[in-house]
């Protein structure tokens, strides 16, 4: 999508992965990264993979943290991720199967 051809301003989405370093976890990073950015394309303005230590995975949209490892004793679901942004960037749109329990 070229924003420099629309008259309205874009949509400021801003989604922030990080990911422990020392437990290796920047392929999972990655992978969420790409399914998010291939699931909501034009919706998001920025996917940012940073790095940390301690064990973190965090995800933020915008200033909302989505996800937190610690919290849920777990990793997220792919579907459970595209949920959780569908929501707030899109909330109108179908996620087909991945809205299926």
């Amino acid at each position: 999508m070229n924003w420099a051809n629309m008259s309205a301003s874009p949509p400021i989405n801003h989604l922030k992965i990080l990911y422990c370093t020392q437990c290796n976890w920047m392929l999972r990073s990655t992978w969420i990264a790409q399914e998010l950015l291939t699931t909501f394309p034009g919706k998001l303005t920025e996917v940012s993979l940073i790095p940390s230590t301690g064990g973190l995975f965090e995800i933020w949209l915008n200033t909302e943290m989505i996800w937190n490892r610690k919290e849920k004793g777990r990793f997220p679901e792919l579907r459970e991720i595209k949920q959780l942004v569908r929501d707030i960037v899109d909330p109108g749109r179908s996620l087909g199967h991945s809205d299926n329990p």
